[in-house]
């Protein structure tokens, strides 16, 4: 299917909300018991179409939402929000925000009600340190969640927020910004990044995008990845720069690539890592995911 580059939409604007209280700061952080820790997740997202079509990728999504605990919320790093600073939505009902163009009518006829949690925002804004969170009430989700999340858990009946991705820093940061977070698996809630290990829509094989295609230097990024994925390795990860040309072509610019950094960011040490949809299309792009814990 020959589509072009979608266009990602503008950046969000912070609002300036009232900070809660410590002693009512809300219930993921400082009420009742912890649960059962939750898994963390990386998808490869993939074409938009992802949303709408039957294929393997989306009956893996939908197994994975049938074999976990279903979370009490859902906090996604989407590849298609980039903002100068770091940002949280905190809005009640976040809108289906469809930041693409050049798809059929019934791509953007799409909706996917969740709940937001301006709950489960302000814990996330009080955990992180490393930087000031920012509260917003102008993005949503944008296609980096829903058209997954939607797979997952297709009711739409688990509160959901956005975390911003910083454009202004490096790898590094968006690591240490990570495991801030960790708290958060044991509040029953489900991290999930959406993005691709090796995205580079520039070199896409369009006639190849509905088949299961990759050149040669995006099957030796994506096993390299792979490699240190099982390794442990998450330093050689982060300096994804120094690590040759194929991982210069399967990581063009970074967007994609960091929602990777801040799922592994949150693995412990002896959890296991299940690798999945580990496919190439279109040459250049991976739908490569995993599941942590």
């Amino acid at each position: 299917m020959n589509r072009k580059q979608f266009i990602i939409a503008a950046s969000a604007i912070p609002f300036a909300g009232a900070a809660m209280p410590l002693h009512k700061l809300n219930r993921f952080l400082s009420e009742g018991a912890s649960t059962a820790k939750m898994p963390v997740l990386f998808l490869g997202h993939g074409n938009p179409m992802n949303a709408i079509e039957e294929n393997e990728f989306v009956t893996s999504f939908r197994k994975l939402g049938q074999e976990i605990v279903k979370p009490t919320a859902i906090l996604v790093i989407s590849a298609h929000w980039e903002t100068r600073g770091t940002l949280v939505t905190a809005m009640d009902n976040p809108p289906t925000i469809h930041d693409f163009g050049g798809f059929p009518q019934a791509l953007f006829d799409v909706q996917y009600p969740a709940p937001g949690s301006p709950e489960l925002a302000k814990a996330t804004q009080q955990l992180i340190t490393q930087t000031e969170v920012h509260l917003d009430d102008k993005w949503g989700l944008d296609h980096g969640s829903w058209s997954v999340v939607k797979h997952l858990y297709p009711n739409a009946d688990v509160p959901i927020i956005q975390m911003s991705i910083d454009y202004t820093q490096p790898a590094s940061y968006h690591y240490a910004l990570a495991q801030e977070l960790s708290r958060l698996r044991h509040k029953g809630v489900l991290i999930i990044g959406s993005g691709n290990m090796v995205h580079n829509l520039r070199m896409v094989s369009w006639q190849h995008l509905n088949t299961t295609y990759g050149f040669d230097w995006a099957l030796e990024a994506n096993t390299k990845m792979k490699e240190f994925i099982a390794d442990g390795n998450h330093q050689a990860l982060i300096n994804f720069r120094q690590q040759g040309k194929e991982f210069d072509l399967a990581i063009p610019t970074p967007e994609h690539y960091l929602p990777l950094l801040y799922s592994l960011a949150l693995q412990e040490k002896n959890e296991a890592i299940e690798i999945f949809n580990d496919s190439p299309v279109g040459g250049s792009l991976t739908m490569t995911s995993i599941k942590i814990g």
